[in-house]
Protein backbone atom coordinates (compact mmCIF):
# COMPACT_ATOMS: atom_id res chain seq x y z
CA UNK A 1 0.00 0.00 0.00
CA UNK A 2 1.35 3.59 -0.88
CA UNK A 3 0.07 6.45 1.75
CA UNK A 4 -0.48 8.86 -2.14
CA UNK A 5 -2.89 7.99 -4.38
CA UNK A 6 -0.96 7.36 -7.00
CA UNK A 7 -1.65 6.97 -11.16
CA UNK A 8 0.55 4.95 -12.85
CA UNK A 9 0.65 4.69 -16.75
CA UNK A 10 2.02 1.31 -18.26
CA UNK A 11 2.24 1.27 -21.98
CA UNK A 12 4.01 -1.28 -24.57
CA UNK A 13 3.39 -3.54 -27.29
CA UNK A 14 1.58 -6.44 -27.85
CA UNK A 15 2.86 -9.78 -25.29
CA UNK A 16 4.83 -6.99 -23.77
CA UNK A 17 3.07 -8.23 -20.38
CA UNK A 18 1.38 -4.57 -19.65
CA UNK A 19 -2.03 -6.39 -18.76
CA UNK A 20 -0.33 -9.22 -16.20
CA UNK A 21 2.28 -6.31 -14.41
CA UNK A 22 -0.39 -3.45 -14.30
CA UNK A 23 -2.65 -6.02 -12.84
CA UNK A 24 -0.06 -7.49 -9.83
CA UNK A 25 0.95 -3.59 -9.20
CA UNK A 26 -2.41 -2.30 -8.76
CA UNK A 27 -3.26 -4.97 -6.41
CA UNK A 28 -0.04 -4.70 -4.51
CA UNK A 29 0.04 -1.11 -3.75
CA UNK A 30 -4.01 -0.98 -3.21
CA UNK A 31 -4.56 0.96 -6.33
CA UNK A 32 -7.89 0.57 -9.18
CA UNK A 33 -6.81 -1.18 -12.32
CA UNK A 34 -7.70 -0.08 -15.63
CA UNK A 35 -6.88 -2.47 -19.09
CA UNK A 36 -7.80 0.06 -21.77
CA UNK A 37 -7.14 -2.71 -24.64
CA UNK A 38 -10.01 -4.38 -23.02
CA UNK A 39 -11.92 -1.85 -23.48
CA UNK A 40 -11.25 -1.19 -27.04
CA UNK A 41 -11.81 -5.04 -27.94
CA UNK A 42 -15.35 -4.90 -25.51
CA UNK A 43 -16.26 -1.67 -28.08
CA UNK A 44 -14.92 -4.02 -31.23
CA UNK A 45 -17.14 -6.96 -30.18
CA UNK A 46 -19.97 -5.18 -29.24
CA UNK A 47 -19.14 -3.94 -32.88
CA UNK A 48 -19.23 -7.33 -34.36
CA UNK A 49 -22.27 -8.91 -32.49
CA UNK A 50 -24.45 -5.62 -33.68
CA UNK A 51 -23.26 -5.47 -37.58
CA UNK A 52 -21.70 -2.31 -37.31
CA UNK A 53 -19.27 -1.71 -39.73
CA UNK A 54 -15.89 -1.62 -38.37
CA UNK A 55 -14.89 0.82 -41.70
CA UNK A 56 -17.60 3.04 -40.34
CA UNK A 57 -15.73 5.25 -38.29
CA UNK A 58 -18.98 8.04 -37.72
CA UNK A 59 -20.93 4.62 -36.41
CA UNK A 60 -18.25 3.35 -34.38
CA UNK A 61 -17.61 6.45 -32.59
CA UNK A 62 -21.19 7.02 -32.08
CA UNK A 63 -20.91 3.26 -30.49
CA UNK A 64 -18.06 3.99 -27.98
CA UNK A 65 -20.28 7.07 -27.10
CA UNK A 66 -23.28 5.38 -25.93
CA UNK A 67 -21.49 2.55 -24.48
CA UNK A 68 -21.23 2.56 -20.58
CA UNK A 69 -18.30 1.57 -18.62
CA UNK A 70 -18.26 1.72 -15.13
CA UNK A 71 -16.73 -0.12 -11.97
CA UNK A 72 -18.84 -2.87 -10.45
CA UNK A 73 -18.16 -4.93 -6.91
CA UNK A 74 -17.88 -8.53 -7.10
CA UNK A 75 -16.75 -9.92 -3.87
CA UNK A 76 -15.31 -7.27 -2.93
CA UNK A 77 -13.08 -6.47 -5.97
CA UNK A 78 -13.58 -3.56 -7.98
CA UNK A 79 -14.24 -5.01 -12.02
CA UNK A 80 -15.03 -3.26 -14.87
CA UNK A 81 -18.27 -3.30 -16.47
CA UNK A 82 -19.96 -2.45 -19.67
CA UNK A 83 -23.14 -2.00 -20.34
CA UNK A 84 -24.15 -3.36 -16.78
CA UNK A 85 -22.26 -6.62 -17.20
CA UNK A 86 -18.58 -7.75 -17.08
CA UNK A 87 -16.59 -8.11 -19.82
CA UNK A 88 -17.35 -11.28 -21.86
CA UNK A 89 -14.63 -13.73 -22.48
CA UNK A 90 -15.30 -13.38 -26.07
CA UNK A 91 -13.44 -9.49 -26.12
CA UNK A 92 -10.37 -12.41 -26.19
CA UNK A 93 -11.20 -14.26 -29.53
CA UNK A 94 -9.28 -14.42 -32.78
CA UNK A 95 -11.99 -12.51 -34.36
CA UNK A 96 -11.67 -9.45 -32.03
CA UNK A 97 -8.26 -9.49 -32.19
CA UNK A 98 -7.58 -9.63 -35.48
CA UNK A 99 -10.17 -6.40 -35.87
CA UNK A 100 -9.35 -4.43 -32.90
CA UNK A 101 -6.37 -2.72 -33.89
CA UNK A 102 -8.68 -1.24 -36.66
CA UNK A 103 -11.34 0.15 -34.29
CA UNK A 104 -8.51 1.30 -32.03
CA UNK A 105 -6.95 3.54 -35.19
CA UNK A 106 -10.13 5.87 -35.49
CA UNK A 107 -9.41 9.07 -33.79
CA UNK A 108 -12.82 9.65 -33.54
CA UNK A 109 -13.10 6.64 -31.63
CA UNK A 110 -10.15 6.97 -29.62
CA UNK A 111 -11.11 10.29 -28.19
CA UNK A 112 -14.86 8.65 -27.26
CA UNK A 113 -12.47 6.36 -25.39
CA UNK A 114 -10.44 8.21 -23.89
CA UNK A 115 -13.19 10.38 -21.85
CA UNK A 116 -14.58 7.14 -20.80
CA UNK A 117 -10.65 5.79 -19.52
CA UNK A 118 -9.85 9.48 -17.87
CA UNK A 119 -13.24 9.02 -16.19
CA UNK A 120 -13.09 5.70 -14.57
CA UNK A 121 -9.38 6.78 -13.43
CA UNK A 122 -10.45 10.24 -11.42
CA UNK A 123 -11.09 10.07 -7.52
CA UNK A 124 -8.65 6.56 -7.25
CA UNK A 125 -4.83 5.99 -7.41
CA UNK A 126 -5.11 4.27 -10.64
CA UNK A 127 -2.61 1.89 -12.81
CA UNK A 128 -3.59 1.88 -16.09
CA UNK A 129 -2.11 0.16 -19.20
CA UNK A 130 -2.79 0.09 -22.48
CA UNK A 131 -0.31 2.04 -25.91
CA UNK A 132 -0.95 5.81 -25.49
CA UNK A 133 -1.24 6.27 -21.85
CA UNK A 134 1.65 8.16 -20.67
CA UNK A 135 1.53 9.90 -24.06
CA UNK A 136 -2.58 10.49 -24.30
CA UNK A 137 -4.53 9.53 -21.80
CA UNK A 138 -2.77 10.11 -18.91
CA UNK A 139 -0.19 12.37 -19.98
CA UNK A 140 0.22 14.04 -16.05
CA UNK A 141 0.83 10.47 -14.67
CA UNK A 142 3.76 11.11 -11.79
CA UNK A 143 5.12 7.55 -12.89
CA UNK A 144 4.85 6.35 -16.58
CA UNK A 145 6.81 2.98 -17.39
CA UNK A 146 7.26 1.77 -20.88
CA UNK A 147 7.64 -1.96 -20.71
CA UNK A 148 9.17 -4.12 -23.71
CA UNK A 149 10.32 -7.74 -24.55
CA UNK A 150 12.09 -9.07 -27.42
CA UNK A 151 9.63 -10.88 -29.92
CA UNK A 152 10.24 -14.11 -29.74
CA UNK A 153 9.72 -13.70 -25.83
CA UNK A 154 6.79 -11.90 -26.90
CA UNK A 155 5.39 -14.35 -29.08
CA UNK A 156 5.95 -17.23 -26.54
CA UNK A 157 3.87 -15.44 -23.73
CA UNK A 158 0.96 -14.59 -26.20
CA UNK A 159 1.05 -18.70 -27.19
CA UNK A 160 0.86 -19.79 -23.42
CA UNK A 161 -1.23 -17.53 -22.79
CA UNK A 162 -3.57 -18.50 -25.17
CA UNK A 163 -2.81 -22.04 -24.58
CA UNK A 164 -1.61 -22.90 -28.26
CA UNK A 165 1.60 -24.63 -29.19
CA UNK A 166 4.95 -23.14 -28.94
CA UNK A 167 4.88 -25.02 -32.51
CA UNK A 168 3.04 -21.72 -33.89
CA UNK A 169 5.67 -19.62 -32.88
CA UNK A 170 7.09 -18.36 -36.01
CA UNK A 171 3.02 -17.23 -37.30
CA UNK A 172 2.73 -15.71 -33.93
CA UNK A 173 6.13 -13.80 -34.16
CA UNK A 174 4.80 -12.27 -37.75
CA UNK A 175 1.53 -11.57 -36.53
CA UNK A 176 3.04 -9.28 -33.38
CA UNK A 177 5.39 -7.85 -35.56
CA UNK A 178 2.60 -6.67 -37.68
CA UNK A 179 0.79 -5.24 -35.14
CA UNK A 180 3.61 -3.68 -33.96
CA UNK A 181 3.16 -2.04 -37.29
CA UNK A 182 0.21 -1.08 -37.26
CA UNK A 183 0.12 0.02 -33.52
CA UNK A 184 3.57 2.56 -34.15
CA UNK A 185 2.40 3.81 -37.66
CA UNK A 186 -1.19 4.73 -36.72
CA UNK A 187 -1.84 8.22 -37.63
CA UNK A 188 -3.61 8.92 -34.21
CA UNK A 189 -1.91 8.18 -30.69
CA UNK A 190 0.46 5.70 -32.05
CA UNK A 191 2.64 3.74 -29.64
CA UNK A 192 4.94 5.95 -28.79
CA UNK A 193 7.31 6.42 -25.70
CA UNK A 194 6.55 9.40 -23.10
CA UNK A 195 9.55 11.24 -22.60
CA UNK A 196 9.59 10.88 -18.97
CA UNK A 197 8.86 7.27 -19.13
CA UNK A 198 11.39 4.90 -17.41
CA UNK A 199 11.59 1.86 -19.98
CA UNK A 200 11.62 -1.58 -18.69
CA UNK A 201 13.24 -4.54 -21.04
CA UNK A 202 11.02 -7.75 -19.36
CA UNK A 203 12.82 -10.24 -21.37
CA UNK A 204 14.54 -13.30 -19.25
CA UNK A 205 12.56 -11.42 -16.38
CA UNK A 206 9.95 -13.57 -14.03
CA UNK A 207 6.36 -11.37 -13.99
CA UNK A 208 7.42 -11.21 -9.86
CA UNK A 209 10.53 -9.66 -11.10
CA UNK A 210 9.20 -6.88 -13.34
CA UNK A 211 6.34 -5.90 -10.91
CA UNK A 212 8.76 -5.49 -8.17
CA UNK A 213 10.64 -3.06 -10.48
CA UNK A 214 7.52 -0.86 -10.92
CA UNK A 215 6.72 -0.93 -7.63
CA UNK A 216 10.20 -0.07 -6.46
CA UNK A 217 9.60 3.15 -8.69
CA UNK A 218 6.50 3.99 -6.74
CA UNK A 219 7.26 4.15 -4.08
CA UNK A 220 10.49 6.58 -4.82
CA UNK A 221 7.77 8.59 -6.68
CA UNK A 222 5.49 8.47 -3.47
CA UNK A 223 8.07 8.88 -0.97
CA UNK A 224 10.68 10.84 -2.53
CA UNK A 225 14.04 10.22 -4.33
CA UNK A 226 16.51 8.89 -2.19
CA UNK A 227 14.23 8.05 0.70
Amino acid sequence: MLPCQLNIAIDGPAGAGKSSVARAVAQALGLVYLDTGAMYRAITWKALQMGVPLTDVDALSSLAAATDFHWDSENGILELYMDGKPLPAAIRSAEVTQQVSLVASYEQVRKEMRQKQRALGNGNGVVMDGRDIGTAVMPNAPLKIFLTASLEERAERRLRELGQDLSLLPQMMRSLAERDHKDSSREHSPLSIAEDAIIIDTTGLSLSQVVDLVIGHAKRVCFGEGE
